[in-house]
């Protein structure tokens, strides 16, 4: 066997394939090199603002700050809604040593119920942990002194104050005035509707009910932001900066509180309405309801039990019978009606009838009755509304027919909403054709318009349809929007708004007017008028009309007896009138129910409510005193 050769290395070839993996290792670094530098340079120039900006969303929060809501004030400076501050028990979790042992002593300390615990434990499960939660809220002074005695015994427990709506007037207002709750799912959805959700992020309350609702936006202002730094963890560390946020307008009604309170008292013990309004302008200068309820349970939430006893009440606190009060306006509309007979010819003012207690026309069998058995005798139509007979409305009426009583009464207001700045109102009935067959599938009878002469059959009216009617026939066809707020402050100025008018109602002769509140003028003064005792001896001269609202239809040979029947089936009572006589500066509505005649129950609650007025504001009778005579 051949010895083996050695094989002689080549230097030079390795020295060059060495050479070559090097070149292209330094390359390959180089490459990399340059491609991180790429990258940092899009990372840090390029890109910067963008990832500046997501460092600092990480490291940077804005928080809501809620605005304080407006106050509302009466015409002549008393507050009717204010906040107050209100405190409250807050836990820090993370901050108690031993929670349960704390909440055990906080338990006797305070006298809290076990529900009150739960619901805090509850609510714990939805919080971070170093995040405070309220254990318990409205804490009366005396347990804000026991825990400020004992603060040092329960770290990361504090009193914490919060402004809170409250009402110092309670019931007095609350149809008015309405009240503020906790926003739901329902106010949150419809905030998104309206592109308001992101105003309220900080705001718990909202208005439910009256002026806190129709007038939301003005008196709940402009949110405000705090930017605040934080940790990892979501602790606040600073604050960086704030924007306060921008207080709600105070609102100035037009009501006068103590008038309020003056018919809150005469109406104790009464279900219905009285409305107060300034002829001269829409001024709702009172608007009660009664009963009425304290509207201060609502705003830190009702209990289920008191609700419940709101809801369920055969009394009906939660409606407002001054706007959602539905009732047959009876023969306080007379006035109205003679107007229309007047101004179509049918009626003159020497027209005359023979009223003998019941009214029949020829060929029918039914009969209609006048509330005076025996009847009136001979009447016209400043008679017939003095002493409110019936005879003489039904064949008025008759002739007259639906479709021209329907028209013009659509003029003064009824079936239609009156304007006020409340969403708590119903529109009423003007009875007419159609309504009929769409409502009953039924044809209009003549018996209809027989009944709605004397403001029953199916029509209904609220006190505050009424209350804008008998302004409108004050002021001879002038139409004024009834109207809560009389003004806002703005920036620290006081606006005060124009009065909202609509078109006025045009009779073929202005004399017509004259002859209509004559005759009101006589309901009053005259000896046989109607609310002439009612309103004996008073300093000042007024007018009116009386309505006895039948709550049951009563058989031809019935008769009504009071004392017998059913509490819920006597007549409404009802009253219309205003004062002074000859430069009116307010008009009244008076809706009583089930409390039998107007001239003997609504009546007196009027001449009780304008006494009061008068004595406050003397220069009224004083400045009619010094009007020209009218010459009726």
């Amino acid at each position: 066997m051949p010895p083996k050769r050695i094989t002689i290395r080549d230097h030079t070839a390795e020295a060059n394939l060495f050479a070559r993996r090097t070149v292209i290792a330094l390359l390959g670094a180089l490459g990399l090199m340059l491609m991180l530098v790429a990258n940092l340079h899009h990372l840090q120039m390029t890109k910067f603002k963008d990832y500046q900006t997501r460092s600092n969303g990480n490291r940077i929060k804005v928080l809501p700050v809620a605005p304080n809501r407006g106050m509302v004030y009466d015409r002549n400076g008393e507050i009717l809604a204010e906040n107050r501050p209100t405190f409250s028990v807050e836990v820090i979790p993370e901050q108690v040593e031993n929670l349960d042992d704390t909440l055990i002593q906080l338990q006797s300390l305070l006298d809290l119920p076990d529900e009150a615990l739960n619901q805090f434990r509850q609510e714990l499960k939805t919080q971070r942990r170093f995040k405070p939660v309220t254990l318990k809220s409205r804490l009366s002074d005396r347990e804000v002194a026991l825990l400020s005695a004992n603060q040092h015994r329960f770290p990361g427990v504090s009193v914490e104050a919060r402004l809170t709506r409250y009402y110092p007037y309670g019931e007095t207002l609350t149809h008015l005035l309405g009240y503020v709750a906790k926003i739901n799912k329902r106010d949150v959805q419809k905030l998104k509707e309206a592109g308001q959700a992101e105003n309220y992020a900080a705001t718990y309350n909202i208005g439910k009910q009256g002026i806190e609702k129709f007038h939301e936006t003005q008196l709940h202002g402009e949110v405000g932001y705090q930017e605040v730094e934080v940790n990892n963890q979501g602790r606040i560390i600073r604050t960086l900066n704030v924007q306060p946020p921008v207080p709600g307008n105070d609102i100035i009604l037009n009501v006068d509180v103590k008038l309020q309170q003056v018919i809150h008292d005469l109406m104790e013990g009464h279900r219905g309405s009285v409305v107060v309004l300034d002829p001269n302008d829409g001024g709702v200068l009172a608007l009660y309801s009664n009963p009425s309820y304290d509207p201060n349970l609502f705003v830190h939430g009702i209990s289920s039990k008191n609700y419940n006893r709101l809801l369920q009440s055969p009394d009906r606190p939660l409606i407002n019978r001054a706007t959602q009060g539905q009732y047959p306006p009876a023969s306080t509309v007379k006035p109205h009606l003679a107007l229309l007979g007047l101004d179509s010819g049918v009626i003159t003012s020497q027209t005359r009838i023979y009223d003998r207690g019941v009214y029949q026309l020829k060929g029918v069998e039914d009969t209609w009755r006048d509330w005076k058995k025996w009847g009136h005798g001979w009447v016209d139509v400043t008679k017939s509304i003095e002493v409110s007979c019936d005879t003489f409305f039904y064949d008025m009426a008759y002739r007259l027919g639906i479709d021209r009583i329907n028209e013009m009464m659509s003029q003064f207001g009824f079936g239609q909403y009156t304007g006020i700045d409340l969403y708590e109102e119903y529109d009423g009935n003007m009875p007419s054709r159609g309504w009929k067959r769409a409502r009953y599938n039924e044809p209009w009878y003549v018996g209809d318009t027989i009944s709605v002469g004397i403001g029953q059959s199916y029509w209904t009216a609220t006190p505050l349809q009424l209350a804008k009617s008998i302004a409108t026939l004050v002021n001879r066809g002038q139409r004024f929007v009834p109207q809560l707020e009389r003004g806002r402050y703005v920036d620290g100025e006081m606006l005060i708004n124009e009065p909202k008018t609509l078109p006025p109602i045009q009779i073929t002769d202005p004399a017509y007017w004259d002859i209509v509140l004559d005759a009101m003028y006589g309901t009053v003064n005259r000896p046989h008028g109607t609310a002439r005792r009612p309103f004996e001896g008073a300093e000042y001269i007024s007018a009116g009309k009386t309505g006895t609202a039948q709550v049951v239809s009563l058989g031809e040979d019935e008769e009504y007896d009071e004392e017998n029947i059913a509490e819920h089936l006597r007549d409404n009572a009802m009253y219309v009138g205003y004062a002074p006589y000859e430069n009116p500066g307010i008009v009244i509505a008076v809706a009583m129910e089930n409390a039998g005649g107007g001239s003997s129950q609504a009546a007196p609650i009027a001449r009780q409510v304008m006494d009061y007025y008068f004595e406050q504001h003397p220069e009224l009778i004083q400045k009619a005193e010094n009007e020209p005579e009218s010459g009726l």
